[in-house]
């Protein structure tokens, strides 16, 4: 039967289905992305940004209309969004929305004319918009359903082809992307939006769904077992043995133990050679199966456990975990308030700076550097939209200069400041914490906040920041060979060095930076360094550059041994 028309609850549950679609894969999106660092991958962003809106959604209830829906939609992914990726596919989202809160329900015309007005939002959210991306795979799917305007009236056939031809604009993203077909991959951001398509299209067609989303902070934070959840297991006794066997079984033993077993329990595994045979089989009375056992040999390594009673103590850690979790998400926010409160109190200032950082010795030098406050967050965690809002509200000041410290943290960094018309919001677009640094040093209180944003943006282009950390997959990328475990210097732009040894990966990374117009090398070194490693590594350096000053700073960050800036 053919389906013309998609209601809101309709939409909600595609929705619902997509978000679900893309948590569930999310890690196997991760591992598309090209760089093999311990970061904040795509399909984490991703997912975090979309399941910000599928909370949002799923507190509607069942009565809701298109424009409710368009607007969960939209504001919960804005805020929620979550490095590059994040960003973008809220953008998409907003756009999306705003082709369809006019109306009770969508047709072919009104999806296509979303999905053009989502491509179009997105493109203007990037300032230099990348072919072989999400962007790319977007515009696929909404040309193809420009296309099919006129050709079928029914959704299922509609979005099916849309969805074939965007996975397929993204089997050819390597085409467009060198460093995508070097590694071998897809673009991992692409493949997040055909899983979220997907997932909505199976809704559509019926399918069977859970879409229940786990929104944090709702009600008390206290889990009730389900009764319900221990009545389906159905057989309570997980039972596993060995029969060291008095004779081999033949096969028409093995088939009617099988069978005897298949009569008091399920989950069956008889693993059978010449002298023993291993069982697995879940029962409501173990006794049978060992009793059976025994009729042909004797047996070791008995296992019993009671589902039903590890069913319930996993819940109740669950539900402790989520109290726990609870309490410190009350915690935060009270501390938040008082943050607000106290920030109240003080006079307000015409400059205030937030700076997204981690590492408490790279904390202590942005906090004397003159911050007001730090997003806890970098490239292992990029913090989200509202984590960008929030510390704007909490600093007391007409104009904000933010520091996002991290490339993939720019664009949520920017959406905050589209967001907030209260005060006026700076974004400078540093990409590494030297970078942050820079930017605060050249900082004059004398100048307009217009003429240091200007001056600020300008100086970070004079900075070479390095970063040693390891890989966390096998990948070649930049014509090196990487295999997991290694340790890699990252330059700002490519991988500078790798090997097995990290001293000599360090100085690697560090001899391609300093030519003969550099000054100062500046090392900051990670939670997993020692002092006594730090000051041989910035000895070795001042013996090798004497014409460069060498300072070495305890940093504190964790995943990156050593953070080196040349200037």
């Amino acid at each position: 039967m053919a389906v013309t028309t998609i209601d809101a609850p309709m939409l909600a549950k595609m929705f619902l289905a997509g978000a679900k679609n893309l948590e569930a894969k999310k890690e196997w999106i991760n591992e598309l992305n090209v760089f093999p660092v311990p970061d904040g991958d795509t399909g984490t962003n991703m997912t975090m940004t979309i399941m910000s809106a599928a909370a949002e959604v799923s507190s509607l209830g069942p009565d809701l209309d298109m424009a409710s829906l368009a607007k969960a939609i939209s504001s919960g992914s804005l805020r929620g969004a979550r490095g590059n990726s994040g960003v973008i596919l809220s953008q998409l989202f907003r756009g999306f929305t705003k082709g369809i809160s006019k109306y009770d329900k969508i047709d072919v015309i009104i999806l296509s004319d979303a999905l053009q007005k989502a491509v179009e939002t997105a493109y203007k959210a990037v300032m230099k918009p990348k072919e072989g991306t999400i962007l790319t795979v977007a515009k696929g799917g909404a040309d193809k359903a420009l296309e099919l305007i006129g050709e079928t009236e029914d959704l299922t056939v509609f979005v099916d082809e849309v969805i074939k031809h965007a996975d397929y604009v993204l089997s050819q993203t390597p085409e467009l992307l060198p460093v995508l077909k070097q590694a071998g991959v897809v673009d991992s951001g692409g493949q997040g939006l055909v899983t979220i398509l997907k997932g909505a299209y199976d809704a559509l067609l019926g399918k069977e769904v859970d879409y229940t989303i786990e929104s944090a902070g709702a009600g008390s934070g206290v889990v009730k077992i389900s009764q319900q959840a221990e009545q389906d297991i159905k057989f309570g006794y997980c039972t596993e043995f060995i029969i060291v066997l008095n004779q081999s079984l033949k096969e028409k033993d093995e088939l009617d133990f099988k069978a005897f077993l298949e009569s008091i329990g399920d989950s069956i595994v008889v693993v059978a050679d010449d002298e023993i045979t291993k069982v697995h089989v879940h029962t409501n009375d173990p006794g049978l199966a060992i009793q059976r056992a025994l009729t042909y040999g004797s047996l070791s390594k008995i296992k019993i456990d009671n589902m039903r009673e590890e069913h319930q103590e996993k819940l109740i850690k669950d539900a402790e975990k989520e109290a726990a979790k609870q309490k410190a998400a009350d915690e935060k926010r009270r501390s938040q308030q008082d943050a607000l409160v106290q920030n109240a109190q003080q006079p307000k200032k015409e400059i205030g700076f937030v700076s997204v950082s981690i590492g408490e010795g790279i904390n202590e030098i942005f906090k004397g550097l003159g911050v007001d406050y730090i997003i806890a967050g970098g490239q292992t965690m990029n913090p989200s939209t509202e984590d960008m809002l929030n510390a704007i509200e909490e600093v007391n000041a007409d104009n904000i200069f933010i520091l996002p410290n991290n490339k993939n943290i720019i664009l949520a960094a920017n959406q905050a400041a589209s967001l907030m018309e209260e005060k006026n919001i700076f974004v400078i677009p540093t990409k590494t914490v030297p970078q942050g640094i820079s930017a605060l040093i050249n900082y004059m209180p004398e100048s307009s906040a217009e003429e240091n944003a200007r001056r600020m943006t300008e100086e970070i282009s004079n900075v070479k920041s390095g970063q040693v950390t390891y890989a966390v997959r096998d990948t070649l990328i930049d014509d090196k060979s990487i295999k997991q475990g290694d340790y890699m210097g990252i330059g700002d732009s490519s991988i500078l060095s790798v090997g097995r040894d990290m001293e000599t990966v360090t100085k690697e990374m560090t001899a391609q930076m300093v030519d003969k117009d550099s000054a100062i090398i500046s090392i900051y070194y990670g939670e997993e360094v020692t002092e006594e490693a730090a000051n041989k590594l910035g000895a070795d350096l001042e013996t090798q550059y004497p014409d460069c000053e060498v300072e070495v700073h305890s940093g504190g960050q964790p995943i990156y041994y050593y953070v080196i800036s040349v200037e």
